[in-house]
């Protein structure tokens, strides 16, 4: 699974999924741009990578900074080959008749907006350049909706529709586009979540744990490599057998 001489770009990298996919497409010979708004804790992620990892700091949410964000990693690093849409939060557990209009359009703004913006920047690119892989990191919420998490699971069911449908569209332009939905993942989202939401999740889980970044990031890998050659359009649980389709 080997990735010498590609050019990849990670949203919300500076911590959690996002930088254990940054480590692991580095680790296989990518060289890694790191996108997150937190910019000295994507700086401090790009400088533990090393390797000539570069930190983009932007708001995904917003056009003119996702435009120049992929822009930059393009010119700076000379191609862009591999995009991971991370970028996300859960935005805390409230029941739906608790949530005010800004709760629902910021998460919404972050987790499924911000996905628009990034792939139809880097598709621009991949067209020209005559291929790429995105990954869209989705969740197990986008399929089975999780109480008192709605805008999140709206926002990740809209991950996968977006995925399924772009993938179509570029299928034969050697543009693979793929998505993941994991289950609970041991990060700091987490922690934005109430203790009995977690429970909830995790007593879903038949394997009896939460995941780990690092799991994310190894079936990342696969989908970013030439080994995933005759898939696209496609979600991949990764959920300790949660998933019931």
């Amino acid at each position: 699974m080997s990735l010498p001489g590609r050019v990849a770009l990670v949203t919300g990298a500076a911590r959690g999924i996002g930088l254990a996919i940054g480590r692991r497409l580095a680790d296989e010979g990518a060289r890694v741009a790191l996108v997150d708004v937190d910019g000295p804790g994507v700086e401090a992620a790009a400088a533990s990578l090393g390797r000539g990892a570069l930190a983009l700091v932007a708001d995904v949410t917003r056009t003119e900074d996702v435009e120049r964000a992929v822009a930059a990693a393009h010119a700076r690093l000379g191609r862009l080959d591999i995009v991971v849409n991370n970028a996300g939060i859960t935005g805390g557990s409230r029941l739906t008749w608790e949530l005010t209009d800004e709760d629902w359009q910021r998460v919404i703004a972050c987790d499924l907006t911000s996905v628009f913006l990034v792939c139809r920047a880097a598709v621009r690119i991949m067209l020209a350049q005559g291929g790429g892989r995105i990954v869209n990191i989705a969740s197990i919420a986008g399929k089975e909706g999780n109480p008192t998490l709605v805008p999140y699971s709206t926002a990740k069911a809209g991950v996968i529709g977006l995925t399924k449908a772009l993938a179509k569209e570029v299928a034969t332009r050697g543009i693979f586009v793929n998505a993941v939905a994991p289950a609970v993942i041991g990060t700091d989202m987490v922690r934005q979540m109430s203790r009995e939401t977690v429970d909830m999740l995790v007593a879903k889980i038949p394997m009896g744990r939460i995941g780990r970044p690092e799991e994310v990031a190894a079936l990342v890998a696969w989908l970013a490599s030439d080994e995933c050659s005759f898939s696209t359009g496609a979600v991949y649980d990764l959920s300790g057998g949660r998933a019931t389709y």
